[in-house]
């Protein structure tokens, strides 16, 4: 039985310094959003995003993220910052971070990291390479190149100058090759090399007590979360989500936005359904169609073969044919969008998984330990002497653990 505020100001983590920062970590769907209300509601935590996909502005649906009156409540650093043309790299949160963790212990409160992206966790509390941030002027220059010559020619390149990356690289990986490519025009060094370095993590920060919570659930129980959390977004109308952002903004299908579980295939079904959004003058129709052209043409060969089946050879083709053409292809888009728009997520889900898995086993704490007991443990083991992550297969075993 949960208790009430008054009850848990009094006795939530009272064995937590002041200069302590909580990561709350767990797949997607896995009612962490929740937990960090209640904590918020304490009064000591102030909650701080870790999802890549809630920066954007204007993308609410397909990223779960908390309606407009919830976060008038529960305000979240780091919601809401960018635009979906814009990017954001992994260094600028880290140290966006850092400005937030120091801001939230001035106004004597706990900084409270929430969200699944796993990749910034893993930077937070592993470590970055000291690669140098991006260079506006050469990124321009790297993704003209890319236009003009197509990724292959930059992952040629990539192989000159970087052997590397080159062999580490999936040649189809456009965001890291073009990334590699960038580092060695602007530094003259490659990004392998500077990988190479020696890494430096906040959690390492002798002034302050980090404390991770990864939480990895049933995998069946997260699968059914997965899927009742897509369907609620299709019926919110995921759809006319993107439909408006293409009305809105200059996008590609190459963006970090666009490439967000979801959103991506809806991308996918609009083309298939030759969508007239495309038409807008601000994009580039050509680009969407190329990135999604090839499975658009399955999918129309597809419902052809199933239209066929259903009518005989020597059917006139009448414009009622041609209708019940077009609604058999779209009606198939829609279902293939749907089906890897849930697959996708469960892939990502496995992700983050092995990356939560992989967090545990840098800490002193065994999984073992920490998933069979719901009792308080010691604060202040480390990640690589600085910092302690403790495994929980349920949301409520971390909130235990909070809660003394």
């Amino acid at each position: 039985m949960h208790l009430s505020s008054d009850s848990l100001l009094s006795s939530v983590s009272p064995k937590l310094a002041d200069n302590s920062v909580v990561c709350l970590m767990a797949p997607t769907a896995s009612g962490k959003t929740a937990l960090a209300y209640e904590l918020y509601d304490t009064g000591r935590y102030d909650l701080i995003s870790v999802d890549s996909a809630l920066i954007y502005r204007d993308m609410s649906i397909g990223t779960a993220k908390p309606t407009t009156s919830e976060l008038a409540r529960y305000p979240h650093h780091l919601v809401d910052i960018i635009d979906p043309m814009q990017s954001y790299s992994v260094a600028e949160f880290v140290n966006d971070v850092a400005r937030l963790i120091d801001k939230c212990h001035q106004n004597g409160k706990i900084p409270l990291l929430v969200g699944g992206t796993m990749m910034y966790y893993m930077a937070l509390l592993d470590g970055l390479s000291p690669v140098p941030d991006s260079d506006t002027g050469v990124r321009a220059r790297v993704e003209q190149w890319r236009q003009d010559e197509g990724l292959a020619a930059l992952y040629d390149y990539l192989g000159k100058v970087d052997a590397i990356s080159h062999q580490r690289l999936n040649a189809t990986d456009t965001q890291r090759i073009t990334r590699a490519v960038e580092v060695y025009l602007q530094t003259d060094i490659p990004i392998s090399d500077w990988q190479r370095q020696p890494k430096k993590a906040l959690a390492h920060n002798p002034k302050q007590q980090w404390h991770g919570l990864a939480v990895m659930p049933d995998r069946l129980w997260l699968h059914e979360r997965i899927g009742q959390r897509l369907d609620i977004m299709w019926a919110e109308g995921l759809v006319n989500e993107v439909i408006g952002l293409l009305e809105r903004y200059p996008l590609t299908p190459n963006l970090a936005s666009m490439r967000c579980v979801g959103y991506r295939q809806v991308l996918e079904y609009l083309v298939h359904i030759k969508h007239s959004v495309f038409e807008q003058s601000h994009l580039n129709k050509a680009q969407f169609y190329e990135a999604f052209g090839e499975s658009a043409a399955l999918i129309t060969e597809k419902a052809k073969q199933d239209i066929t089946i259903q009518h005989t050879i020597t059917q006139p083709q009448s414009q009622s044919h041609l209708l019940m053409s077009y609604s058999q292809t779209e009606a198939l888009a829609c279902q293939q969008m749907q089906n890897k728009a849930l697959y996708a997520t469960r892939q990502l889900a496995k992700r983050q998984y092995t990356w939560l898995r992989k967090l545990v086993q840098l800490s002193d704490v065994s999984t073992a330990q920490s998933t069979t007991t719901a009792t308080p443990y010691d604060v202040g083991s480390s990640i690589n002497g600085k910092m302690r992550v403790d495994a929980f297969t349920t949301m409520e075993q971390a909130r235990e653990y909070l809660y003394y």
